[in-house]
């Protein structure tokens, strides 16, 4: 247990874009071989339930919230009572059925959650339901150090609110995924998740249409068709539930990621059409919705949106469109609320590509290095490079921003080394030195001079650590996750894409704080940061991080960092040499510089803001297809120089 500390949370609801009912119609795979699996396009939404928690003796769950009405949830630890009181229905149950099943399948004490904020409709398809589930998994895993990955949690979510009386989907806990679309596929009682990278805004506006419908009695009617289809009606059900679902989500996979907002429009009123002629007949009362067609049908809404379809259930719940541009956007929300009497929301899904800055501290005085570093910075050692080219090793650096199409990168150096850096970067060469050059020498002169109008050169002046470097560059990163490396390693990817820039995309699905790893073995360790956590995709390239450990010991590291994979049940991972880091980075490493938060040679470590951050709002590694080499001492140099050309 990490101790009675209190944590802050928040799980947004969720917004089926694409693919409704197929996820329970999916699990019907396991009685009907025939049936296709069902697949969705879901994603998180910026409203959501806010809350803290602390470990406790007893499960309490309380809000000063005015729809809680000041009502308490408390009750013992204790499955058969958790179970009795999720049964009997109500807000508190989804809660209490968490509870019990944590209760029954893990070690583990009660928890205090208070409900601080809520700014998601209640029974509006949103499922806020699966958002209080989710948040109570997630309040247990951190508490209890369970070590769960985002899928562990999603099902713990799902199988505690089946012990309710609501049977939701399970579609309903990808707000488990956070604020970003995710592609789900559901097969008998396989579910498969993938993040979708959003390439350009998506503007997307949701309204309560203020109606009602009646979910249970939709479902009931649509389940009806399952597993066997009895008649004509039964299987025009399967094929939209099934083959066009799978058509209508392929594309929509591919449009979302590609940036093409009017082809994602154009599908979503295909999707509806498609529902209105398969799927409404089957409970035509309740799919009738004559409010969410008069709104789909509004010729002002037309003009300010690609498309719109129902949300969730359908019926006369929810509706979503995408507006034209944010501009539109905000029209179409204020015409909803205003002229149509609904409650609208704005959602925006973005790029997470926001890389557009790198740092490279390259302040150290490179003493492993001398006597060679007395005239020569280590990080201008000279390397082969692939392209058979002697280079400075902090060129090979840049060249691989260059390949990750970095805009702007930041150069942490010692006053007086300035000049060095310009003298190179800046200063042109002699006509005579120029001349004397072949062809495509001249060339990648010239492509010197495009990499020296990206730099921008910032000053360490006090020797206090690594972190203490990276900090310099906050006012650089003015809030922007930037790309960091280190100045005296240079990598050399296993494929076709970069190092840099397979991180980069790793970062772009994830949005999250990343550092790029490798593997150590175990005799190793105490040479690294070393870096433990829990997979979270099925090609174990992606770790949840769960602890970070600076040089440890190798008793520490068998004990506490090792992690498990399908190919090997023991390995550690180390730093790779570079990061994506975010805002939330810099403000730790401003804490420590002001507070003199060090360690025991009295520098501030990035190690410590890392380790912050990944217990606070959250970190991934990525396990890198590539070797990183050591420029910064003897050993480890002869062996970049003899390898790295190759």
């Amino acid at each position: 247990m990490s101790g009675n500390k209190t944590i802050d949370l928040f799980v947004p609801g969720r917004l089926c874009l694409f693919g409704e009912h197929s996820d329970w119609a999916g699990t019907n795979k396991t009685m009907n071989a025939d049936i296709v699996p069902g697949c969705a396009i879901v994603t998180g939404i910026e409203q959501g339930i806010y809350g803290t928690a602390e470990t406790s003796e007893k499960f309490i769950v309380e809000s000063t919230l005015p729809e809680y009405k000041g009502e308490v949830f408390e009750c013992d630890m204790d499955m058969t009572r958790l179970k009795e009181a999720a049964r009997g229905g109500g807000f508190f149950s989804y809660v209490a059925g968490v509870a019990s099943y944590m209760c029954e399948w893990y070690h583990v004490g009660g928890i205090r959650l208070c409900i601080t904020k809520m700014d998601l409709p209640m029974k509006s398809g949103l499922s806020s339901s699966a958002a209080i589930c989710v948040m109570v998994a997630r309040a247990f895993n951190i508490l209890y150090d369970l070590h769960l990955n985002t899928m562990g949690i999603m099902n713990i979510a799902y199988w505690g609110e089946q012990r309710t009386p609501s049977r939701c989907g399970r579609l309903d806990q990808a707000c488990a995924f956070g604020v970003n679309p995710v592609s789900m596929v559901f097969e008998g009682n396989e579910i498969d998740v993938d993040r979708i990278t959003v390439k350009k805004p998506l503007h997307y506006v949701f309204a309560d249409l203020m109606a009602g419908k009646d979910t249970v009695k939709i479902l009931a009617d649509l389940n009806s068709a399952y597993p066997f289809p009895r008649n004509d009606k039964d299987r025009i059900l399967h094929e939209a539930l099934g083959l066009d679902n799978a058509e209508i989500t392929g594309l929509a996979r591919k449009y979302i990621s590609e940036g093409d907002a009017e082809k994602l429009g154009q599908l979503m009123i295909r999707a509806q059409e498609i529902f209105d002629k398969k799927v409404a007949p089957m409970s035509p009362e309740e799919l009738k919705a004559p409010v969410l067609h008069a709104t789909l049908n509004d010729e002002r809404i037309k003009s300010l949106t690609y498309g719109g379809k129902g949300v969730g259930s359908q019926g006369d719940g929810t509706v979503q469109f995408l507006a034209r541009d944010e501009k539109t956007q905000k029209e179409l929300a204020d015409y909803l609320e205003k002229e149509k009497g609904m409650t609208a929301f704005c959602l925006t899904l973005k790029p997470k590509k926001a890389i557009r800055k790198a740092v490279i501290p390259v302040a150290g005085f490179g003493t492993r290095l001398y006597p060679e570093t007395r005239g020569v910075k280590k990080e201008f050692c000279p390397v082969v490079d692939k392209d058979g080219l002697l280079k400075p090793g902090i060129l090979v650096l840049l060249e691989e921003l260059e390949k990750a199409e970095i805009e702007q990168i930041c150069l942490i150096l010692n006053r007086e080394e300035q000049q060095y850096y310009e003298d190179f970067f800046l200063k042109p060469l002699s006509p005579e030195h120029f001349d004397k050059l072949n062809d495509s020498m001249k060339a990648y002169e010239k492509k010197i001079g495009r990499i020296a109008q990206k730099l921008t050169f910032v000053y360490q002046d006090e020797q206090k650590g690594f972190g203490h470097a990276v900090y310099q560059a906050k006012e650089f990163a003015q809030g922007e996750s930037v790309l960091l490396l280190l100045g005296d390693t240079i990598y050399s990817s296993n494929s076709q894409i970069p190092c840099t820039v397979q991180l980069i995309d790793a970062y772009e699905k994830y949005g999250q704080d990343m550092v790029a790893v490798a593997p150590v073995p175990l005799d190793k360790v105490g040479n690294f940061g070393i870096f433990s956590g829990v997979w979270e995709d099925k090609e174990e390239t992606i770790l949840k991080l769960t602890r970070i450990e600076e040089k440890p010991s190798q008793t520490l590291a068998r004990e506490y960092l090792r992690v498990s994979s399908r190919k090997n049940p023991e390995n550690y991972y180390g730093a790779f040499g570079s990061y994506i880091i975010t805002n939330e980075v810099f403000n730790r490493l401003s804490e420590a510089v002001d507070n003199n938060i060090v360690n025991s040679k009295g520098e501030v470590e990035l190690t410590d803001a890392l380790s912050y951050v990944a217990r606070n709002t959250g970190m991934y590694a990525y396990v890198v297809d590539g070797v990183s080499y050591d420029l910064g001492n003897p050993e480890a140099y002869r062996q970049a120089v003899a390898m790295f050309g190759k």
